[in-house]
């Protein structure tokens, strides 16, 4: 199997067909549409320090005496990956930040990376699609081509690092073996070393530095779980008396202000509607960070017309009909994912009512297994929202930040080992007291 992996700087030149042909649409997150959108909007270039260069790894076909014959047809897409070159570090929820201010306090630049995620959204998925015709020994083949086309961009074009971010189990268990080799030496790479001495390297810690797997780096966030509930009531039954009861303190605190509370799926939601949504984004964005957000109404519109399958938009009004907030979900055939939210109100318990309370009732509704309402937040552990590992993983070019970051990495796996555990404590569930 001959291959040849290159960079494209926007995902129209892959296409939708051979996109959805790897990725599939079950994830909403990596669809073409999704990501197109990113990219249409302008959310996503090298103006907001978001520049795309996916990944396409090809099998080169053979060529037949009849280059024009069908038989000569054509490279093979066999691999797909979402990269993007980042100058900065916003908008990826693996925070690294130390990391660039410690480059920064010794004279080297951090940015640019090569980045592997999806933009701005947290959720865990597949990141290299691959044909699902590829055998076992074919699969480790791309991965070791892709490993090593990876390691040959950053000590070839001036990156520091690459990052893998948010990978499923499967694609964990494949990087935590993956073998980094050193590619020849180069002058970007020369110069790069010869910046600083401030960590004084060994002569020949290079090699050995780029050598071994990348770096592992275990986070948490906390999804709740359909364990066969009916309806509300069942789920509020398997909690403890006291924590069933602030839940319906909190609910019925909310009832009093006689809001409506209606999901609309994405094909009936209009472009008024999609507006309000995103005016309400965007301010509260702005109280909340002092800046309108990371996504514009463009996108929206985008995704609202393209992949309305998977929307599923929350609006909240009072009683003469008046838009009060809304909460922006994605659904799949087994997860829920709440995104993107606003009020233009501020109502005590509005946020935990429209964000957790209404998608738990809705996932129930739809039989869904999983809910996830987004990064962080130990808050929602109380309100029955598990936690649960995020992996990623980072390859780091100069030799003495790459110990300094892994001893980081390694530290910080055990503290939040200890916090998972200390967290599944407070669930409110009988069986985890």
């Amino acid at each position: 199997m001959s291959l040849q992996i290159s960079l494209v700087n926007n995902i129209s030149q892959i296409g939708s067909q051979a996109w959805h042909a790897l990725f599939g649409s079950e994830h909403p997150f990596t669809r073409y549409e999704y990501l197109l959108a990113l990219e249409s909007s302008g959310a996503c270039s090298a103006q907001t320090g978001w520049q795309p260069r996916h990944l396409i790894v090809i099998e080169k076909a053979a060529v037949t005496e009849n280059p024009h014959s069908a038989a000569a047809k054509t490279d093979n897409i066999l691999a797909l990956m979402p990269l993007y070159e980042k100058h900065h570090s916003y908008g990826e929820y693996v925070f690294d930040w130390a990391w660039a201010e410690a480059y920064e306090r010794h004279g080297l630049a951090y940015y640019p990376k090569l980045l592997c995620a999806v933009p701005f959204t947290p959720v865990t998925g597949t990141r290299l699609a691959m044909d699902s015709r590829l055998d076992v020994g074919q699969q480790d083949a791309v991965w070791t081509a892709v490993v090593d086309f990876l390691q040959q961009q950053i000590m070839t074009q001036g990156y520091s690092s690459w990052h893998y971010l948010f990978t499923n189990a499967t694609q964990s268990a494949v990087l935590a073996q993956a073998h980094l080799t050193p590619p020849s030496q180069s002058q970007s790479n020369q110069a790069q070393r010869n910046q600083t001495q401030a960590l004084q390297p060994q002569a020949n810690s290079q090699a050995s530095a780029i050598k071994g797997q990348p770096i592992a780096r275990l986070g948490t966030q906390f999804h709740w779980f359909n364990r066969g509930y009916r309806q509300f009531d069942d789920f509020l039954q398997v909690m403890t008396s006291r924590k069933r009861k602030n839940i319906q303190k909190e609910r019925a605190a909310i009832s009093k202000f006689e809001l409506s509370f209606e999901f609309i799926h994405g094909d009936n939601i209009t472009s008024s509607q999609w507006r309000s949504f995103s005016l309400c984004y965007q301010q509260t964005y702005l109280k909340r960070s002092g800046h309108t957000g990371y996504l514009n109404s463009e996108f929206f519109q985008a995704i609202g017309t393209s992949m309305a399958d998977a929307i599923r938009l929350l609006r909240v009004s009072d009683k003469a009909g008046k838009d009060i907030a809304y909460a922006l979900y994605f659904a799949s055939d087994s997860r829920l994912y709440g995104r993107y939210w606003g009020a233009f109100e501020d109502i005590p318990g509005l946020h935990f009512e429209a964000c957790y309370y209404q998608g738990i009732e809705y996932a129930i509704a739809q039989g869904l297994s999983c809910f996830d309402a987004g990064a962080q937040g130990e808050h929602k552990v109380l309100r029955g929202f598990e936690p649960i590992e995020t992996h990623s993983f980072h390859a780091i070019a100069h030799e003495g930040f790459k110990g300094a970051i892994e001893d980081f990495c390694q530290q910080e796996r055990r503290n939040m080992q200890i916090y998972m555990a200390e967290q599944a404590k407070n669930l409110p569930y009988k069986n985890s007291q």
